[in-house]
Parts: C-alpha cells; structure tokens; sequence
C-alpha cells in the first residue's frame, strides 16, 4: 500500500496532448519518442546496487560528506540549515583562514553538472562534494556564497527538487541519474530521479555553453569550449570585453536563432524564462560585489572552468571561486532577477513554442494566459515575470511541443508549502494547498 502511494505520489506524470498540436498535418513526433524526456541511458547511476546497466557512467561515490558544516568564525550571511541568513553581503568567499571552504576538485566519483553556480558550490564544500545535495544544503549555499535573497534561494531549490529529485528525502543530484542515491525508493521502482543533467526539466535548449538535447546525442550538460568562445567573441563585439546584459541579451538571442535553425525537436517553452534569470548570474553574481565589479573574461571563465586551449577555443577544468572575490553586498532575489528576465527577453523578443521536423515551428498557447501565440506582451513587467516564475513551478508545464506534464498531486503540495510563503507578498495570486 505504501509503496503504490508512494508511486502515485511522487513519481507518475499525467501526459495529454495538446489542443494546438493535435490533428496538425504533417507533424511527426517519433524523434521526440524516441528518446526518454528525461535522460539518456547512459547518465544513469552505476555502483553497488545500481541499475543504470553495463553503459552506465554516473559515478558512485561511497562517501557522502555533506556541506561543510556552518563555522560562526566565518558566518558569511548567516544562513544555517536552510534558514535565512542576513542577506547582507559584500564578504570575502572563502573568508581567509576559511580551509573547509577551500578550493577541492571533484574526484572521479564525484558528480557535476551542467549549472556552472553550483559545481563551483560544491568545490568549495558549500554544496556535499559528492554532488548529491539536499534543499537545506542549497538554500543555504546560495545565500552564504552568493548572496542570493532567501526567496530566490528557495525558489531555484524547490524547482530543481521537484523535477529532478526527491521531495520525500529532498535530495538532488546536481548532474546526472543517482536515483539509488537520491530516491527513498533506492530500487527505481517508483521511477527515475534524473538529476539536473535531464532534458526539458531544469536544463533546456538554448544554453549559453551546452548543446542542444537533439543535436548532441542527449549530452545537454557538458561544456562547450567553443561556445563559450563565442559568447566571449558577442562581449567583444558589444560591449569591450565585458559579459554585461548587454552581451548576454545578445548572446541569449543568437543562441534561440541558432537552435531554431538548426534542432529540428527544438523547443523553448515558458520555463525557458529560467534560462534568462540563469544568465543574468553572470554579470548579476559572479563578478567581485555582484553589479559593482565587471563580468570580466577572468572572472566568468573562472566560475565556468574555461581555459584557453592555445588555437582560439577553451578547454574545461573544475569551476572555482576567483581569487579575492567578494560577493554581491545587497542580496539578489525573485524581483531582481524578474526585472534581468523582462530586461532580456525584451531586449529581442523569441516566440514560444517548438519545432516539429525542421521548419516547422509551433508557437505556444497555454494555460499561462499571458502567452498568446508564442508571445508575451510587449508591455510586460517585471511584476508579470515574477507572477509567471510562480505558475512555471506550480502548474501543468509543458515539457515538449508534444505533451504537458502535471506535478503530482503531493508533489504540487509540497510544492506549494515552499513557495507560497515566499511569494504571498508579490500580489501574483497563489493556489490553495
């Protein structure tokens, strides 16, 4: 009995297909079936009692550390087992003399991912080591390390949880499938937890520096040294050199211009929002007090482990905090980061929706009333964004151009248990747990 509540709770996916794509002529979604949304086969966990199967190259690493424990001698802002900290900033990271927060590179059975902030975390010991992290551990990493507001923090934590984790233990993995690591059902029975490395969930088309799903045989989550040479080339271009929003509104432009031509199963649905609020982290976070210093080439291609490789591409080395570098001193929440997401997008408007076969591109209606045939308003606000982020993590989300995924009914409440608290004072209207 257990184990079917269990499996109804926080696993199964209610799948119907669209009204706007239905009955259309032509469309072929094999390519799309074809592959599991949620991972390649090949990411999934291997070890003791793992069932990834003899391809299987997700490391398994025995030896779980967990977060370096909170020192009161180097408090950062303060954060302590996923509380709020301060939210005031502008500290050294790592404080000196801080060695638990020291610079570790990841070992073979240590897993990374494809999000640049939170292998950095787990480096420097913010995160576990391992990889295999928890909604405590994360809150308060991003508040301590990056300043992030508590509200933000929580958000980005939630959200990966939900889709790629575990709600019952809270556990994530922050690169590829250690479902027996992650899951309470460690068998897979219950289904797979992919971790952020899966397709359309967290990570999505469109990436600064990783490829699409579709065109890199399901390895959306590793770097691409010539894509972040392209990226560096835009900030050349527009903006001396510096990784400011100038160069990332571009660069996030010719990404979506460069995906729509080439993936013929590219989508870019209302999550893709997300990817906005990510690369705002670059000129936003990253640099020495967040908006006060410059998103210079040091500095980003620190946090994104890019190293030059002598004939105008980069190679990829564990990310790392840069020496000297002092975090944001006012801390970066959901109303900063909407205002960058409204900011961006504005700068060069992108249709929603997906290709089904090449050239044929599908804008998007949904139930999210403020897209309306792959649009979103011209006028819209950084209000608006933020009220959408909020029905992004709590509604049905379209996960292809072919299907809409519904979180399970125990999964939205825990959901909802973690994010109302957090936006009640937004005015976006709030579902009822």
């Amino acid at each position: 009995m257990i184990l079917s509540l269990l499996s109804l709770a926080y696993f199964a996916t209610s799948v119907t297909a669209w009204a706007w794509i239905a009955n259309v002529p032509g469309v072929d979604l094999s390519a799309i079936y074809a592959h599991p949304e949620y991972l390649p086969k090949h990411r999934r966990q291997t070890g003791p009692g793992g069932i990834g199967g003899p391809d299987a190259i997700c490391p398994f690493n025995s030896d779980h550390p967990g977060a370096a424990p909170y020192d009161p001698d180097f408090p950062y802002t303060g954060s302590i087992n996923g509380l709020p900290g301060t939210g005031i900033g502008g500290v050294q990271v790592p404080a000196p003399g801080d060695e638990a927060h020291q610079f570790t590179p990841p070992g073979p059975n240590d897993i990374r991912g494809p999000c640049p902030g939170m292998n950095t975390a787990a480096n420097h010991n913010f995160l576990s080591h391992d990889g295999i992290t928890n909604l405590a551990e994360l809150v308060s990493a991003q508040q301590n390390l990056y300043n992030l507001a508590y509200d933000l923090a929580v958000f980005i934590a939630v959200r990966g949880i939900a889709l790629d984790g575990d709600v019952v233990t809270t556990k994530l993995s922050i690169g590829c499938d250690a479902t027996e690591r992650t899951s309470i059902d460690p068998t897979g029975t219950l289904g797979r937890e992919p971790g952020l490395d899966a397709h359309n969930k967290f990570e999505g088309d469109t990436s600064l520096t990783r490829r699409d799903f579709f065109l890199n045989d399901g390895d959306a989550y590793t770097f691409q040294g010539d894509m972040f040479a392209n990226m560096y080339r835009v900030a050349n271009e527009t903006s001396n050199g510096l990784f400011d929003r100038d160069t990332i509104a571009v660069y996030r432009s010719r990404r979506y211009d460069e995906s729509l031509a080439d993936n013929a199963n590219f989508y870019f649905g209302p999550k893709a929002l997300l990817l906005y609020g990510a690369a705002s982290f670059i000129y936003n976070v990253f640099p020495v007090f967040g908006p006060e210093g410059e998103a210079n080439i040091d500095t980003v291609s620190t946090f994104y482990g890019a190293v030059p490789d002598g004939n105008g591409g980069y190679n990829h080395v564990p990310e790392r905090i840069p020496e000297n570098w002092f975090n944001r001193r006012v801390a970066y929440g959901i109303a900063e980061i909407s205002s960058e997401i409204a900011y961006q997008y504005g700068r060069f408007p992108k249709l929603f929706g997906g290709n089904v076969g090449k050239n044929n591109f599908l804008a998007l209606n949904t139930t999210f009333r403020i897209i309306k045939d792959g649009k979103l308003p011209d006028e819209v606000t950084a209000k608006d964004i933020t009220c959408l982020l909020y029905q992004i993590a709590t509604d049905n989300v379209p996960g292809t151009v072919a299907n809409e995924v519904e979180l399970p009914l125990q999964v939205l409440t825990w959901v909802l248990t973690q994010l109302n608290p957090i936006f009640q004072n937004t005015g976006c209207p709030l579902r009822i747990i």
